[in-house]
């Protein structure tokens, strides 16, 4: 009987030489067949579109609450009397805390299900940002940002599993870039909602925080109308038929670890590039645009609003293309547009610059788009959650400094002040940061592996095999009857007969 694990992971048995040479070769497009995007979109019934919509939801509103410090630098560092790279340490500390998180509940989901640790993460989500529209002083602001990257980190594996691990196989891409644009589209709601709300009342900058409390309320509600999803209640009763939930889901931890912690180390290691990517073209440009170019608040406002459609745009198609032509060649071919794009990005001092902002966050998100999916299909399924998750914060730890970095080298480049106000030339700074972080996610693309297509049901989980032990014969059994969770329609799921051939939903 063919193992379908061996035929879509070739590369998990090729030997070291064998792997090397072919990671150039194995980057051509494969132009696979794919549904129009509105026919992959239909093959979702009601029950994975409500999963994918908390998903979607739940990541927006955690950009959200994450750029809404982004975008109020400036107000704070009057309040607390503190220079704009003092402020963004509010940032990095969130972006240093998240992989804690990450860490607590991504083992939580994994173990427990995705429902429960979602709504402890947005309950915290509702006290955090309420704290730190009350915060007095800078250390208290400090204090509660931290505790608030801790809540954040355990949000990002949550969403991407809810959403994708039901997911027909077809339309995994198109979802995929959909669900990461969620990132965008908080973005771009924070930066409506900040021009609504700040300096429009004596608090200055204090009501963005306040609303961004309430939303996650209706969150929480959304999610408990909803149950586990389908491939994790199917994991939780093999688990259960063993020797109990707790001793198996050890077992696969030790499994899991022990076969795949090279690949781990390389995820996060491309999360850090991607991290960079995002954090070092969005964190502070708005600043760039207000301090060195001196732009209105109205012009930050649609120059991010345009940059963040371009965003969403990008990441929807890179993720649907990823599905035609490849995770890594559509990842490198994004990176090399947007490499391209950099200088008039940077440098053009007009409100012309949007153009150059929709294309440049295009290419950005375009590849950040493939990145849910991608994950997940390098991801050991049993931990799923927690190594998405895990990969992603980690990734964040080590690209935590970007603004600070960002930021403190471009006051080393002041330019003439205007209205006592100081300025400095944080463009060239984004743009050689920006530079050098292209190269290292190309480099960190071409090196690794692709699994597309990869079978997210335990049926074909072959650490949970080994776990289960004596229930191989059960595992076999479901294998050769059909592929369980390959749902291609809204009538439910559909079985393919186990030929022993690589068949394409």
């Amino acid at each position: 009987m063919a193992e379908y694990e061996d035929e879509r992971m070739p590369e998990r048995h090729m030997s070291a030489s064998r792997y090397a040479t072919t990671r150039l070769s194995s980057l051509m497009p494969t132009y696979d067949k794919v549904p129009n995007p509105f026919s992959a979109l239909a093959m979702l019934n009601f029950q994975q579109w409500m999963f994918f919509l908390v998903g979607f939801i739940g990541w927006t509103w955690d950009a959200f609450d994450f750029f809404t410090v982004s975008l109020t630098v400036t107000d704070m560092a009057k309040t607390f009397d503190k220079k704009n790279s003092e402020i963004t340490w509010g940032i990095t500390l969130v972006l240093m805390l998240r992989s804690v998180g990450a860490i607590i509940f991504g083992i939580a989901a994994d173990r427990y299900g995705r429902k429960w640790p979602f709504i402890i993460n947005n309950v915290l989500f509702i006290v955090l940002e309420l704290a730190t529209g009350f915060c007095d002083s800078y250390e208290s602001f400090l204090g509660v940002r931290s505790l608030y990257g801790i809540a954040m980190g355990g949000l990002y594996g949550n969403a991407a599993a809810t959403a994708l691990e039901d997911c027909p196989e077809a339309a995994r891409g198109i979802i995929s870039g959909i669900l990461q644009q969620g990132y965008a589209f908080g973005y771009l709601l924070a930066t409506v909602f900040a021009r609504a709300l700040v300096n429009t009342t004596s608090h200055s900058w204090r009501p963005l925080y306040w609303f961004g409390a309430c939303p996650p309320i209706l969150i929480i509600a959304f999610r408990l109308c909803l149950p586990e999803t389908k491939v994790f209640q199917e994991r939780q009763r093999m688990r259960e038929s063993g020797t109990g939930l707790t001793s198996t889901f050890l077992k696969e931890g030790k499994i899991a670890l022990r076969r795949h912690w090279l690949l781990l180390t390389y995820m996060v290691l491309l999360m850090a590039g991607f991290n960079f990517m995002s954090h070092g073209s969005q964190d502070i440009y708005p600043t760039l645009l207000q301090n060195q170019y001196s732009f209105s608040a109205n012009a930050v406002t649609v120059t991010q609003v345009v940059a963040n459609l371009g965003a969403m745009l990008g990441g929807t198609l890179g993720g649907y293309c990823s599905q035609i032509f490849g995770r890594r060649f559509s990842i490198i071919c994004l990176c090399v547009v947007g490499g391209a794009l950099l200088y008039p990005y940077c440098f053009v001092t007009t409100t012309k610059v949007m153009a150059a902002a929709f294309f440049e966050q295009f290419c950005v998100q375009g590849a950040w788009g493939v990145i849910p999916i991608h994950l997940m299909e390098l991801s050991p399924g049993s931990f799923r959650t927690f190594v998405v998750g895990t990969a992603y914060q980690l990734g964040n730890l080590v690209s935590s400094a970007s603004s600070t970095i960002e930021s403190t080298i471009g006051e080393r480049f002041p330019l003439p002040a205007k209205a006592g106000v100081p300025r400095y030339e944080y463009g060239k700074v984004i743009c050689i940061f920006m530079g050098c972080v292209y190269v290292y996610v190309i480099i960190m693309t071409i090196a690794g592996p692709e699994y597309r297509g990869r079978f997210f049901d335990v049926a074909h989980d072959d650490d949970m095999k080994e776990a289960a032990g004596v229930f191989s014969d059960k595992l076999d059994a479901q294998r050769g009857d059909s592929v369980p969770g390959e749902d291609i329609g809204k009538a439910g799921a559909t079985t393919i007969p186990h030929t022993g051939a690589d068949e394409k939903v």
